[in-house]
């Protein structure tokens, strides 16, 4: 069991931000989290990563329990988080090749010497996500799209069991959305790959290889299952409270308002 959330509540100044939350992520699954802004995401995130321990409930994430086993960085190192805060963190002027390598070493900067299976490792990544024509240019000169995929090479540098990609395509056009999609899709074929949770509150993101989907609303499970039975029009219609139209094209389902 990759995690394990049972009747999970978290509160912040006096209010239930996550109620309720029942969720279960199996090894080899892959799973999307979706839900508009505010619906709790980010809390649920920071919850996974140990950033913030539940008001009630029992939760078990890569096999440790909160308020029994050792967590903090020990838990963290075996986790993989793209996300726009940690990309803000990074220096300018360090090398794309420069980034991923320092995901060994889970720091922000490289300050140790990486051996040849680090740097070996680190050029296998840029190449398997399309960054390798980039990998000495200046992080400050990459576009959106190709500092999120530097940032994904560099979560995987550390073999971790469990990849979050927090809403990875803001501010991405299509073009670089779609590449960046495309990257998302091979680390499923990657030797010793992890399981993804993917967040979002775009349905057209859901790719087929995210054959399951938690659906968040107000802080609660709305839905959890798999995605070909839970991305339907009705449920779609009721969980964004419009009426919705839903086709699939390749295997990808995308929506617009009736």
């Amino acid at each position: 069991m990759i995690i394990d959330l049972k009747d999970i509540g978290l509160i912040r100044k006096g209010k239930w931000i996550l109620d309720q939350i029942n969720w279960q992520v199996e090894e080899g699954e892959h799973w999307v989290l979706l839900g508009l802004n505010g619906a709790g995401k980010t809390a649920l995130l920071h919850m996974l990563s140990a950033y913030h321990f539940p008001a009630k409930g029992s939760i078990e994430v890569l096999g440790r329990r909160f308020g029994k086993d050792p967590l903090g960085e020990e838990l963290r190192q075996d986790i993989g988080l793209v996300s726009q805060t940690i990309q803000a963190r990074f220096y300018d002027s360090d090398s794309a090749y420069q980034i991923v390598l320092s995901g060994g070493f889970a720091s922000i900067g490289l300050y140790e010497t990486p051996t040849d299976e680090m740097r070996a490792r680190a050029q296998e990544l840029l190449k398997e996500l399309g960054c390798f024509h980039y990998a000495n240019r200046p992080y400050y000169t990459l576009s959106q799209g190709e500092k999120q995929r530097v940032m994904i090479a560099r979560a995987l540098m550390g073999q971790p069991k469990l990849l979050i990609l927090d809403e990875p395509t803001n501010g991405l056009d299509f073009l670089a959305k779609e590449q960046l999609l495309d990257a998302v899709e091979r680390i499923e074929s990657m030797p010793n790959a992890p399981t993804i949770l993917y967040v979002t509150h775009h349905v057209d993101e859901i790719l087929p290889l995210f054959d399951k989907v938690l659906m968040l609303k107000e802080g609660k499970v709305y839905r959890s299952g798999e995605s070909r039975n839970l991305i339907t029009e009705e449920n779609l219609t009721d969980f964004f409270g419009i009426d919705i139209h839903l086709t699939w094209t390749n295997n990808r389902p995308q929506i617009w308002r009736k």
